[in-house]
This record gives C-alpha cells, structure tokens and sequence, in this order.
C-alpha cells in the first residue's frame, strides 16, 4: 500500500511535469485560443487518457516488454513520431481567421480533438520518460495493487492533470480576445508546431 508521502511525491512531480510546456499543454492552449474551450477539454480527456496508459504500463510491469519486444516498441515510437510531425505541419499551415464567439461544436470535431490528445501523449517523450522511469523512483510500484491503481493513482492522475490542463485552457480562453488577431494566432500555433517538431526530432535522436 502507499503511503501519504509516496502519493505526495507522485502528485507533485506529475503536477510539475504536467506544468512545463511540452506538446501536450502547447497544443491544448493552441486548440483553446482556435476553437474555444470544449475543444481544449476534449484534447485533455485525451491527454489524460494517454497518461493512465502510459501509468498502467508502468505499474504492472508491462515496462519490462520494451526490453523483451525491442522491435515493435521501436515501431510505435517510430509511429509516434510520425504523428507529431503531422501534427506540427497541420499547426504550422493553420490559417488563421476571425474567431467566432461561439464556435460550432460537434461530436466529430471533438473526438478528432480526443484523438489528437491521446496522440500526443502517446507519442510525448516527455510522457515516456516519466511514467516508466521517473514513476519507478518516485513511488515503489512493489506496494502497488490493482485497488490501489485503480482507487488511487488513476483517480489522482486524472484530477492533477485535469487541474493543470483546465488551468491552461481557462487561461487560454481568458486571452482569447488578446490571442484573436490573425498574427497572434500564428505565432501560437506556429509555437505549437515547433515544440511538436523538436519532440518529434529527439526520439528520432534515440533510434540512431
């Protein structure tokens, strides 16, 4: 079982990691100044979602598969990649225009928002690097049971980083009118792109 000091240390470092801008909280800020804030919450749900994957795999051991299936952990890196380098040319040739106030939503742009986080995620070195080895430091997975994964750190890990996120979206919103103009736009989702670019770029670095 965990104990208060083991669950404070992971509630904290995820809070941190969750708070420095990478491609997940870049392109949630990005999405929430184009298309307001439920496209901004949909691309969190699929951040989240991407993060108690990621703490599923590092809690029940499935960690020790990257070493046992090299060659298809190297593929959905590989993938990952490829799908932030996407993502980045759609950011960098996102043409800006005049927002509407009240932006029409419907299921299938928000799914492909849902999509677009969970990518990401996926595919966020930043991401990878925590949960299968900052994770294993900073609580001991030993005392971890499949109550606790589920009672505790899943519940935990979707309150910190949904606390985080909507602290960016919100925050976001509030600079919608700031953020409007076609050059602000730009120089927002250009950013995006090239933190999506660079994420991109080192975990090709470590396939060489």
């Amino acid at each position: 079982m965990l104990n208060i000091a083991q669950l404070f240390s992971y509630m904290s470092a995820l809070a941190i990691a969750a708070a420095i801008p990478g491609p997940g909280m870049t392109a949630l800020v990005a999405r929430s100044v184009g298309g307001g804030i439920l496209p901004g919450f949909a691309l969190l749900l699929g951040i989240v979602c991407g993060d108690i994957l990621y703490l599923t795999l590092a809690v029940f051991g499935l960690a020790v598969m990257v070493n046992n299936f090299a060659s298809f952990f190297l593929m959905v890196r590989i993938a990952s990649s490829a799908y932030l380098l996407w993502l980045a040319w759609q950011f960098w040739k996102y043409e800006p225009e005049v927002l509407d106030a009240n932006p029409s939503m419907n299921l299938k742009s928000l799914g492909a928002s849902w999509v677009a986080g969970l990518g990401i995620t996926i595919g966020n070195p930043k991401t990878i690097a925590f949960y299968l080895a900052l994770v294993p430091i900073v609580i001991s997975l030993e005392d971890v049971t499949v109550f606790t994964w589920g009672v505790v750190l899943v519940p935990v890990t979707a309150g910190v980083l949904g606390l985080v996120g909507s602290i960016f979206i919100l925050g976001a919103a509030r600079a919608r009118n700031i953020l409007g103009s076609v050059n602000a736009q730009r120089i927002v989702f250009r950013t995006a792109a090239m933190i999506m670019f660079l994420a991109a770029m080192s975990m090709v670095v470590n396939f060489l």
